[in-house]
């Protein structure tokens, strides 16, 4: 079987696209390629690092057309797998099931804490920085109709310190977790889809 074509679906900076791209050049990511990157956001600084790393791009217009738009782009590029990397939309359970086993989303806190439905960015750490836990982190897991409800493929652990805010929680979230363990799942993802 040929490598895993890949596409990354982004809505910010691609701090996460980031170090997917560092990975591949590094040779952790060894059994699939990034071929395209979509944005929900004409601009998304993830847009300027995928150009910047000869990438592809495609952004998807808001509208009932969204995302029929991103199935052609995806069918054009012959993508077989998709990283949600800070993508914020919620897709449909017909989009999900057309890639089952295909997606995958790296989520900041340990699943099945801080997650579903209105969990995302900074609203995550608020969350776990309220509730009062000790340690959080980010996991990544296969993407299902259930939002963050899909199977876990990876999770790391970061410890909260005393004075942490949302955003000085979020970036060592980030840096210690969530761009350490996207590469290893995703190339655990593809390396599995070979056998």
């Amino acid at each position: 079987m040929t490598d895993g074509r890949v596409a990354v679906l982004v809505s910010g900076g691609g701090t996460n696209l980031q170090a997917l791209i560092d990975a591949q050049e590094k040779g952790i990511i060894k059994s699939g390629r990034i071929v395209l990157v979509v944005s929900s956001n004409p601009d998304a600084y993830a847009l300027t690092r995928a150009k910047n790393a000869g990438i592809p791009t495609f952004v998807a217009e808001k509208g009932s057309g969204f995302e029929k738009s991103i199935v052609a782009a995806l069918d054009a590029a012959k993508v077989d797998f998709i990283v949600l990397a800070g993508f914020m939309k919620i897709l449909s359970a017909g989009f999900v099931r057309r890639y089952e086993r295909r997606i995958i989303n790296v989520h900041p806190s340990l699943i099945p804490s801080f997650c579903g439905e209105g969990f995302y960015g900074l609203r995550v750490h608020q969350a776990a920085l309220d509730y009062g836990v000790k340690v959080t982190g980010a996991t990544v897991h296969f993407v299902n109709e259930i939002p963050d409800g899909g199977e876990i493929i990876a999770q790391k652990a970061v410890a909260i310190r005393e004075n942490d805010t949302a955003e000085t929680l979020q970036k060592r979230v980030m840096r210690l977790a969530e761009h350490k363990i996207l590469p290893l799942a995703l190339e655990k993802v593809l390396s599995e889809s070979r056998r």
